[in-house]
């Protein structure tokens, strides 16, 4: 059973660069493999994470569709050919492997596809003893496409007021969606001094979340990301990395307590 951990946010909050830290840290202390599911149509969690994907799901979704319209072709055929060609979009390394959702759905009915595609995903991600999953914008990846249930969700946000707003709405809309999840963490971003707003502690309060993190600016960091270089560049002793390493295995779940690091 995979321990899946999802992140969420408004866009430019950083998500992608928490999800790409918290592949690349599970790995480091011995978590592996990792399955990394990129689910924002705008595909970038390959370039955090040093690879390249050349195939996305969104294109074997098309193919789903069209394979729904013929009726000589079987159900089983149909997933077992939806599975294979996910299994092939698969980016893999000796540690973490990446599946890229690409972009969204077009006109037309895609029922076929999406659940096909769903079971397709489950029974992949069954194979990994990790997943971590970068959100587009929202949550309707996780309702729909990928997964309903939770070990950790990580909700992101900026220290400003619109950014923990945004955060609640999209507690909000988990609820309503019946996400299940068996522990939430808010996470400030970009911190550029040392106190929390006191906005982020009622957010706290009024989310149950069991942990309120938060990331500091990194100059590191933003040479990285000016540069397009994988974040596997920044050391141990980052104080962001090790900002997530306390994120991840002190204050986290308790199948993620702290083992001896074992660094790519």
């Amino acid at each position: 059973m995979s321990y899946t951990i999802a992140i969420t946010g408004k866009g430019g909050v950083g998500k992608t660069t928490i999800a790409a830290l918290a592949v690349l840290r599970l790995v480091a202390s011995g978590r592996r493999p990792v399955l990394a599911v990129d689910a924002d149509p705008n595909v970038c969690l390959d370039i955090a994470l040093g690879v390249r994907v050349a195939h996305t799901v969104g294109g074997i979704r098309e193919e789903a569709r069209a394979l729904a319209a013929e009726n000589s072709a079987t159900g089983v055929a149909k997933q077992d050919l939806l599975r294979l060609k996910v299994a092939q979009s698969l980016v893999e390394t000796p540690h973490f492997d990446l599946l890229a959702m690409g972009r969204p759905e077009g006109p037309g009915c895609y029922c076929f596809a999406n659940n096909a595609l769903r079971a397709t995903l489950k029974a992949i991600a069954d194979d990994y003893p990790y997943v971590v999953i970068d959100n587009e914008a929202g949550l309707e990846n996780l309702s729909r496409r990928i997964v309903r249930q939770l070990d950790l969700m990580i909700m992101v946000a900026d220290p400003s007021k619109q950014g923990l707003e945004t955060v609640m709405r999209l507690f909000g809309l988990a609820r309503e969606m019946d996400i299940k999840l068996k522990q939430l963490v808010l996470v400030i971003n970009r911190m550029r001094q040392e106190s929390l707003p006191q906005a982020a502690a009622q957010l706290q309060a009024q989310t149950g979340a069991s942990l309120l993190v938060a990331l500091p600016e990194d100059e590191e960091l933003r040479r990285l990301s000016e540069e397009g270089g994988p974040l596997q560049a920044m050391p141990p002793s980052n104080r962001l990395v090790q900002a997530m390493d306390r994120l991840l295995f002190d204050a986290g779940a308790p199948t993620l307590k702290r083992a001896t690091p074992n660094l790519i």
